[in-house]
């Protein structure tokens, strides 16, 4: 049997060189294995691989593939087993005069291999210096900006990095991580990319902010070089990206003078082109010529930027015909060569900038602005002063109105991270504004090649789901509501505008039909944060269609919830918090919004380490349960977290340790992890009623639970943050635990299961049933292990009927109700086309069970409409 591997585009080629991953069937290639790559047109072309994840019989599970630049062809063939081409022009990474100098083969950058103010010290085109001293630059206030106006002193910083490590070093990749602090404050990780015969470097930023909220207010936050100019002033040029193409300028304008400088000087200038020759009355006047120095444009919001340039610092801004969405791009130099930056996601970031500053002197300058001090600075400071919920009791007051788990000191910010990629591009010579439209849409949406659903499904990785089927109408019927689903966030996200440099990949948790909104400002209902999986939904829907439009909104998911949601430092370290009106703002910090499943999927597809650094951050998940009870304002016990004795919920908790501890060990074959994985799984299945006793004292120096514990106590939620995933992937591992998957199926049989049933089992009615439609797949999964048709009756009844309070529980919510209804009118700030019976928590739920449910016991799937 053949492993070799068909690969396409995601959506767009990538030509500046691209990483992905690639799954394997458990057993079908050893670790050693070389890897070959071919395209389509037949040109073998140089790849480099690692290994990133292996089954627990040792064989490859997920391997990384990284191609350099270069033209790109439609698909590519990946064979296993044969030795790969060398490029002609391999990345190199050498050391001397204690400097790092990476070359690509066209371009060659400079690192401090000490640390210091620079990220890199120069940058190379060919033989000739293009830019230098790339470093991070910020403002710190110590007050917020004032609502009237008023002088606010700002403190220039730039980042000090203090320690540089080569993680790869070619042929075909290399990759450098820089990490430091933003002057005194703000620990940052950069990782700079390089790929053979590559002119662009990716960059990788990503900063946790360690500030108090109440007197750092970050004011600014960049990435700036110095650029190279050498040529004249009428032969520089500025590239501002606007909504469609290019704001285009020379540092100083030889088009639309008094005097003809000649036509074919003018359309030079304008391409980026040398001028040449220029008529004499315009050449013994270019000193009376103004020189634009300095550009700016600044995205405040998704809908607006503003441009503006100067003759100087002295000098008053001229305004310049702005627009809505910049692609972020930008260029500044010369018909000599020059320098090229952008940020991905730009205007969806916001408040963003892109500077240009002294073009017309012999070095400029340009910034990336990843947060623009033409905005008011970063307000991270709680949002309200807690209405005297000092004590538990008042809290789960608060939690019946608004549905907010406050606690004093608890909506802090200190210990989120934010992610941004950025790249710098450096030209022999002013590129033409097509070339720059191109690089600015690969920037955006940079090239990733991907297995076909059916290669993924092949491989038998990220557990129950297969591929679309609408053979039948009743399984057309359910394809169609998982695409409405999908698009009506991709929909929403626009409409509501879910955008900003701290939202951006995040969804709202619950609708307002009164109020025609999201409901931003109450309490717990506001931002989603990972509440019921919505990740692990759009990841399914991923693998299953294959769909660009799907990887790109779970992949902004995964940056925001993976980062913004979890704290990276402090006192919560490993743990996220739950839903709110802010990110941090919940008292509810656990391991099932910092879940490793919720992850992974991004990691093994794309190879990328920040995500893989997210992963390693929950190398031992469970010591979080000493910083922190996750029931501490609802127990009746009396319980003080014990390291011999933590407190571990069987369901929202375990089952994100089992994630964590699953990937660890098939990343890095961690004895520790897997021992914790398979002594707990032991300790499940021993328990007298195993998954039914609701929670678990875990011994942090054995990693093993008490299976003496009798008890029941069943969580409608213990199921929803992917215990079923995760129980089915280890599940289909056989990894030779006892009892294990017994406990599962039993959980499965009995949580929707008739109450008498209940009782003759356990001797006692469960308590805690809800969130039927989202537990459906819970007797799908048992009907699928054991081929019964009576529990799988039950899934679809459970999933299509619902009794309880998700999508379907609404009677006039029929197949052809699920539509948009237009709303309009002097009540609404603008029209919206909304969906009120849809909220969060049910569309994610839907998903993961419609996906499940077909899956396992798609065959059983009623051809008569059960919803009447």
């Amino acid at each position: 049997m053949t492993h070799t591997t068909g690969l396409r585009w995601l959506d767009r080629p990538g030509e500046q060189g691209t990483t992905w991953g690639v799954p394997w069937p458990r057993g079908a290639l050893r670790p050693g294995t070389p890897f070959a790559l071919t395209g389509a047109d037949g040109r073998e072309v140089p790849v480099q691989s690692w290994v990133t994840a292996t089954w627990p019989d040792g064989s490859l599970k997920w391997t990384a593939h990284a191609a350099g630049a270069g033209p790109a062809a439609e698909a590519y063939r990946l064979e296993p087993g044969r030795e790969p081409a060398v490029p002609g022009t391999p990345v190199t990474v050498t050391r001397e005069d204690g400097a790092l100098r990476v070359g690509t083969g066209v371009v060659t950058w400079t690192i401090g291999q000490q640390g210091g103010g620079t990220l890199a010290r120069s940058i190379a085109h060919g033989d000739r210096e293009v830019a230098a001293d790339v470093r991070l630059v910020s403002l710190r206030q110590r007050g917020p900006t004032p609502d009237e106006g008023g002088p606010v002193a700002r403190e220039q910083l730039t980042g000090q990095v203090e320690r540089v490590t080569v993680e790869q070093d070619g042929p075909v990749r290399a990759v450098v991580r820089l990490e430091g602090r933003h002057g005194d404050w703000l620990p940052f990780t950069v990782r700079l990319y390089f790929y053979a015969g590559a002119e662009h470097v990716r960059i990788m930023h990503t900063f946790v902010h360690d500030g108090d909220p109440e007197r750092d207010f970050l004011a600014g936050l960049g990435l700036r070089a110095d650029v190279v100019m050498r040529d004249e002033p009428h032969d520089r040029h500025v590239r501002l990206a606007g909504s469609h193409g290019f704001h285009t300028e020379a540092v100083r304008g030889i088009t639309g003078l008094r005097r003809d400088p000649g036509e074919s000087a003018r359309r030079a200038q304008v391409e980026g082109q040398p001028a040449g020759e220029l008529h004499p009355e315009v050449a013994s006047r270019l000193h009376l010529v103004p020189a634009w120095t300095d550009h700016t444009l600044d995205q405040l919001s998704a809908d607006g930027y503003t441009l503006r340039k100067r003759t100087g610092e002295r000098h008053g801004w001229v305004t310049v015909p702005s627009g809505t969405r910049s692609a972020g791009y930008g260029y500044v130099g010369g018909v000599s060569g020059g320098l090229a930056f952008g940020l991905r996601d730009f205007w969806r970031l916001h408040p963003t900038r892109l500077d240009v500053r002294n073009a017309a002197s012999d070095r400029a300058s340009v910034t990336v602005g990843l947060w623009s001090p033409s905005a008011p600075a970063m307000d991270l400071r709680f949002y309200h002063d807690g209405m005297g919920q000092d004590t538990f009791a008042e809290q789960l007051e608060g939690l019946e109105i608004t549905y907010e788990d406050y606690e004093p000191g608890f909506g802090d910010a200190r210990g989120v991270a934010r992610t941004h990629e950025l790249g710098l591009r450096a030209h022999g010579r002013t590129p033409s504004a097509r070339d720059l439209a191109a690089h600015a849409a690969a920037a955006n949406e940079p090239g990733l090649l991907t297995c076909a659903p059916e290669r993924l499904r092949a491989a038998g990785v990220f557990g129950v789901w297969d591929l679309p089927d609408r053979s039948t109408p009743a399984r057309a019927a359910v394809e169609d509501r998982l695409d409405f689903l999908f698009d009506l966030y991709v929909r929403e996200r626009e409409q509501r505008r879910w955008y900003g440099f701290w939202d951006y990949g995040d969804v709202m948790h619950t609708y307002d039909p009164d109020r025609h909104t999201w409901r931003y400002d109450v309490g717990g209902y506001a931002w989603d944060n990972s509440e019921l999986s919505p990740d692990l939904w759009l990841w399914l829907q991923y693998v299953r269609t294959g769909r660009a439009e799907v990887f790109r909104f779970a992949e902004a998911m995964t940056r925001h919830t993976g980062e913004v949601d979890v704290y990276h430092l402090g006192r919560w370290k490993g743990l996220g918090s739950r839903h709110n009106v802010q990110h941090w703002g919940c008292s509810c910090k656990q391991v099932r919004i910092s879940n490793a499943a919720y992850r992974r999927f991004h990691y093994y597809l794309t190879a990328d380490e920040r995500t893989g650094d997210l992963l390693d951050e929950l190398c031992a998940p469970e010591e979080t349960f000493l910083t922190l009870d996750p029931l501490r304002k609802v127990r009746e016990d009396v319980y003080t977290p014990d390291p011999a004795a933590l407190s571990v919920g069987l369901g929202t908790d375990w089952g994100a340790l089992a994630a964590a501890w699953l990937t660890r060990w098939e990343r890095h074959g961690d004895e520790r992890a897997r021992d914790r994985l398979l002594g707990t799984m032991a300790d499940i299945g021993a328990l007298p009623y195993g998954f039914l006793t609701g929670e678990g004292r875990l011994d942090l120096a054995t990693g093993r639970i008490d299976s003496t514990r009798e008890a029941i106590s069943v969580s409608h939620l213990s199921a929803l943050f992917g215990l079923p995933e995760i129980c089915a992937e280890l599940i289909a591992l056989d990894l030779g635990v006892p009892g294990f998957e017994r406990a599962w199926l039993d959980y499965c049989r009995l949580y929707l299961a008739p109450p008498e049933q209940q009782e003759a089992e356990v001797g006692r009615r469960l308590s805690g049933i809800s969130l039927v439609q989202a537990h459906s797949r819970l007797p799908a999964y048992a009907a699928a292990r054991g081929g019964d048709a009576g529990l799988a009756a039950l899934a679809w009844r459970a999933f299509f009927v619902d009794e309880g309070d998700q999508l379907n529980s609404n009677p006039l919510q029929r197949e052809d109700d699920w539509r948009l209804t237009l709303v309009d009118g002097p009540h609404v700030p603008h029209p919206v086309r909304e969906a009120p019976f849809v909220g969060t928590n049910g569309a994610a739920q839907y998903g993961l069970a419609a996906i499940c449910n077909l899956a396992l016991v798609g065959r059983y799937l009623p051809q008569a409409d059960q919803r009447g």
